[in-house]
């Protein structure tokens, strides 16, 4: 309501701020009957030309506060016998033009939030000005000398047409066996029992332990085995897996 606080009316029923007129009519202190509505509306078109500016927030909010107003009032003239097919009674009325005035005062608020914001990204919007002069183009003839020269143009050219050095992959090993390979191994260790991870890469190089950790989980993932660590860094102990009572020990076996 504070943004139409400042429009002062005298009407024959009513001598005072618009605002006061709002809280009055809620409170039915006031007959909206009696309130000359177009009136309110001429004197708010004479505060805006006394001001000389027109705010559409302002003006906005004063529009839903005097459409509601009318609408009461339209509900108010009308004879009882047709209360009926009204939609809402009056006091149902009087309860919807307070909640659009709350609504219209959370809007205003959000509008009056959103400018804050605005003004604090003052500092970092778009500033409109000239590009500096190092951006600013200009002629060849204001160019130093050499700088757009056949000699530069063709060796910019010719590093594009140069091959890379090649990559040098030395450091990388090779892959000398096969999952299959590390399967099978596991699968002897295991036939004669428990075993552990160490022997099973013994004296292997790092690739080899890599592939036989991926065969360990595929054996585990077929449930052909099982492991157990009692601590990080520790020995890993490998141990054959019962194979279930309907499928046959031989099918688990197989590689």
């Amino acid at each position: 309501m504070s943004a139409v606080a400042d429009l002062h009316l005298d009407l024959e029923v009513f001598s005072g701020p618009f605002d006061l007129l709002l809280t009055l009519v809620l409170r039915e202190e006031v007959d909206l009957l009696e309130v000359e509505l177009a009136e309110v509306v001429l004197a708010y078109l004479d505060h805006l030309e006394a001001r000389g500016e027109l705010d559409l927030e302002v003006t906005t909010e004063f529009l839903v506060l005097i459409a509601a107003l009318l609408e009461l009032k339209s509900r108010l003239m009308l004879p009882r016998a047709e209360d009926e097919l009204l939609d809402l009674e009056p006091a149902e009325a009087a309860e919807e033009l307070l909640a659009r005035m709350i609504e219209a005062k959370r809007y205003r608020s959000a509008a009056d939030h959103l400018r804050e914001l605005l003004a604090a990204e003052d500092g970092v919007r778009y500033r409109s000005a000239p590009p500096p002069p190092w951006l600013r183009r200009g002629g060849l003839d204001e160019l130093p000398e050499g700088v757009y020269s056949g000699d530069r143009l063709g060796a910019a050219l010719g590093g594009l047409l140069r091959h890379p050095p090649r990559v040098d992959v030395t450091h990388l090993g090779q892959v000398r066996v096969s999952v299959a390979e590390r399967l099978a191994v596991l699968r002897s260790l295991l036939r004669r029992g428990a075993t552990t991870f160490d022997e099973a890469v013994r004296g292997a190089d790092r690739v080899t332990v890599c592939i036989t950790l991926f065969a360990l989980l595929e054996m585990y993932k077929q449930g052909e085995a099982t492991w157990e660590q009692a601590e990080p860094f520790g020995e890993i102990a490998i141990a054959p897996q019962e194979a279930p009572a309907d499928v046959p020990a031989a099918e688990v076996a197989t590689p």
